[in-house]
């Protein structure tokens, strides 16, 4: 749970996450053209038997994250983003905050890459419901992109609006 007074933050970028005091989750790797996807995880139903969110939940949002970006789907994209969210990626001076600064982000990186430039997951952790770290790197035409490799950190947390919703903060 965030305390009030810390804002949520989404990290990207190289650099490593505070450790808090979580034991180290194990990964779940993705490589090349294949890939192994979690558990299909039923966060409603969690929500509904009283949990916040559920072993592998936040996991699946952030796929469901890079795979929307990869289609170009601002439109799947967006509800995944909360409206508070915090983008911080260490090539930018300043953090963008706010859904709309996000997506918008977003759509102009969409719009000035390739179609033919994807992210790939190479590894994800799985075990923490709230917290997501990820390495990935680019392909461009199905080849790995030289020197954009990358490592992400997500904090996710139920919409407020919708406790069933788990959203990337």
């Amino acid at each position: 749970m965030a305390l009030a007074t810390q804002p949520p933050r989404l990290r990207v970028g190289i650099g490593a996450a505070p450790a808090a005091h979580r034991p180290p989750s194990p990964s779940i790797r993705a490589r090349g053209g294949g890939r192994r996807r979690t558990r299909s995880v039923s966060v409603a139903a969690a929500a509904a038997e009283g949990r916040a969110a559920v072993k592998g939940a936040a996991a699946e949002v952030v796929r469901e994250f890079y795979e929307g970006v990869n289609r170009r789907d601002l439109a799947a994209v967006a509800p995944l983003i909360a409206e508070g969210c915090v983008y911080e990626d260490l090539v930018f001076p300043r953090p963008m905050v706010g859904r709309d600064r996000v997506v918008g982000f977003f759509g102009e990186f969409m719009g000035s890459v390739s179609p033919d430039l994807r992210f790939v997951i190479d590894d994800i952790s799985g075990e923490d419901p709230s917290a997501v770290g990820v390495t990935w790197h680019l392909e461009w035409k199905g080849r790995p992109f030289p020197f954009s490799r990358g490592c992400s950190f997500y904090r996710c947390e139920p919409d407020p609006q919708r406790p069933q919703q788990i959203q990337i903060v």
